[in-house]
């Protein structure tokens, strides 16, 4: 490999979410973080290139976003995702929660139904319900070691009236990569029902071997001018503190209300380090994904023959993302300590499942965007302290 993905590099005391909030969050400071989906990863070359040849320019006043900009993201969906999209369709958001919170601001009302399917990123139950929304599940059902969705409850869900359904693809935290027939299925169903799409796809460059990750918006035309898609590189290179991501929107009339909200709340400017980075990612980063994805590929090898061994918990195994989703109901322990017995016991500190919804009760979610080594010390401190039960 060109890139070494096995460099430790210190993150403490660097005003890291992940690690300077540990004793905010898991009460200690010796707790090995693993929970906050950033990866402990350099970022590719080109990106650290590009932004320090912006700063040595020592002037960093309001910008704009070159052409070369949108370019660089159109040439990269072509290329990865085999998605042809326009230039008009593309519009700016510093942040898919943001973007999430904007479009239900900006395209529905009060009292309007959103659905969402849990066990599901959790700041998609606060978008809903900070802005006043009634929020709607059609949680998903797993069986023989993947999520599926309950599409006969889908479908139920939508004759109620929901005007929104925020789609996670690939899933987070379940880690399926919806196929092209799932996404037909649901896609042509919120047609029929009047049901606009927002298409939370910002794990869609993190695919496993043997899955293929299909924009939601590519299935149709007719889903197409019913859908918003974010995507960003902030997952993909790590990069999320950037602040950085796009919003694609056949539909003129949906892209300009949500173009709208973005000029009323003054947020179109952006981050001049953000655009430079994400242009050097998309357009530099190719192979340090490639080899990324190699070793992130032996991470969930490792998981994978590790958890095999340890009695009580199972993998959900991703086919998507660095999340890995663990079943630990069968522990000996009340599934509302879970969380605490790791951090206290095996000293990992993990995303407690049931914050996924209450179907994610019992589950804990890995974050193993991480060096092997990293990954290893975390799985012989839960395999060690499982067994001492």
């Amino acid at each position: 490999m060109q890139y070494n993905f096995n460099e430790i590099i210190p993150r403490a005391n660097t005003n890291s979410v992940k690690y300077d909030w540990r004793k905010r969050l898991f009460g200690r400071e010796d707790v090995l973080p693993m929970w906050v989906a950033d990866m402990d990863f350099r970022v590719p070359p080109a990106v650290t290139e590009a932004i320090m040849e912006r700063a040595r320019h020592e002037i960093y006043g309001y910008s704009m976003r070159p052409e070369s900009f949108y370019q660089s993201v159109m040439d990269w969906t072509e290329r990865r995702y085999g998605w042809s999209i326009g230039r008009e369709w593309l519009t700016f958001t510093p942040g898919i929660v943001p973007a999430v919170n904007l479009t239900i601001m900006g395209l529905t009302e009060p009292g309007d139904k959103i659905m969402i399917q849990p066990p599901v990123y959790f700041p998609f139950f606060q978008a809903v319900r900070k802005n006043k929304r009634k929020l709607v599940e059609n949680r998903l059902l797993l069986s023989n070691g993947r999520y599926h969705i309950d599409m006969e409850d889908f479908e139920e869900q939508l004759k109620s009236g929901v005007k929104l359904f925020i789609l996670c693809n690939p899933h987070n935290p379940g880690g399926s990569v919806w196929t092209r027939e799932e996404l037909k299925t649901m896609g042509e169903l919120c047609v029929q029902y009047n049901t606009m799409i927002i298409a939370d796809e910002i794990h869609a460059d993190i695919v496993f071997p043997d899955h293929v990750y299909t924009p939601m918006a590519s299935v149709s035309q007719e889903i197409a001018q019913n859908t918003i898609t974010f995507l960003a590189p902030s997952k993909t290179f790590n990069i999320a503190g950037l602040s950085t991501a796009i919003g694609i929107i056949p539909n003129r009339r949906l892209r300009g209300e949500f173009d709208e909200m973005i000029e009323k709340i003054h947020l179109w400017h952006g981050n001049i380090f953000g655009n430079v980075a994400l242009e050097a990612a998309y357009n530099n980063g190719e192979q340090w994904l490639d080899e990324l994805l190699e070793y992130l590929s032996g991470n969930l090898k490792l998981i994978s023959e590790v958890v095999e061994k340890i009695p009580g918990i199972q993998l959900v195994k991703p086919e998507g993302t660095y999340l890995a989703w663990l079943d630990c109901r069968e522990l000996p322990v009340d599934d509302n300590e879970i969380n605490r017995f790791m951090v206290e016991k095996a000293k990992v500190g993990m995303n407690e499942g049931s914050t996924f919804g209450k179907n994610g009760a019992g589950f804990q979610r890995l974050n193993f965007g991480c060096p092997r080594q990293t990954l290893n010390t975390a799985l012989e401190n839960i395999e060690h302290t499982v067994n001492k039960l």
